[in-house]
């Protein structure tokens, strides 16, 4: 079984509701310096402020890009990225233009992914791309993943937890399959407990997007306990 320090290792701990406040970032960052997650995840307004909580700390700071519709232009995003980069991001995760996607204007979205990834870049900021799921055909997630792993992005992602739809075992096979080993999947939204963390990390995901992490360790200790 997974150590509690190897699944905290692959969370990043999402603290973006809109109904979350100032205390929610604090006593959220809080927390992942305690348990040692891979990357809190803060609104992108909050990126100075949240850089300043996490000083001293190995916890990484990622900042969404395009949150949570990405429907914004290429030169936008690219923007986007830049300003957080500049204020403290050292992961992004983006959203991609699902509606251009589904235009099959994939020139389009390609140069999308591939305006942030070389704003990213110069830096050596990894970019998620999240493909939000729930909205995609099959075949379109295929050729999601494959857009951005051709774009230059390291990570390929579910969902942003704003849509009906979240993380499934078939979409995370179906990721895991439409890339090379080179990308890592990324389950996002709806990850509440550890039965379910731990099927998806079967399924091939290797990063968690979760506003659940407490929730999902007590869940591991107690599954320890039991063994």
């Amino acid at each position: 079984m997974l150590t509690a320090a190897e699944v905290a290792q692959m969370i990043d701990h999402s603290i973006l509701l809109p109904t979350q406040t100032e205390k929610d970032l604090e006593e959220g960052i809080a927390y992942c310096r305690e348990v040692r997650v891979k990357c809190a995840v803060p609104k992108a307004f909050q990126a100075p402020q949240a850089k300043r909580l996490l000083e001293g700390s190995d916890v990484r700071l990622c900042i969404p890009v395009s949150f949570p519709q990405g429907l914004n232009a290429p030169e936008v995003k690219r923007y986007e990225a830049e300003w957080a980069i500049g204020h403290g991001a050292q992961e992004l995760d983006m959203v991609m233009n699902a509606s251009a996607l589904k235009s099959r204007l994939y020139d389009y979205v390609e140069r999308d992914i591939a305006g942030v990834v070389e704003a990213a870049s110069r830096h050596d900021v990894p970019v998620k791309v999240i493909l939000e799921t729930c909205l995609l055909t099959d075949n379109e997630k295929v050729t999601a993943c494959q857009i951005a792993e051709r774009a230059g992005a390291r990570f390929v992602k579910t969902s942003t937890a704003t849509q009906p739809g979240g993380a499934t075992v078939e979409d995370v096979r179906l990721m895991r399959r439409s890339v090379s080993d080179k990308i890592v999947v990324k389950a996002s939204a709806y990850v509440t407990t550890i039965e379910k963390f731990l099927v998806l990390h079967e399924a091939g995901a290797r990063r968690f997007g979760t506003g659940y992490t407490r929730q999902i360790l007590e869940g591991l200790q107690a599954l320890a306990k039991k063994s």
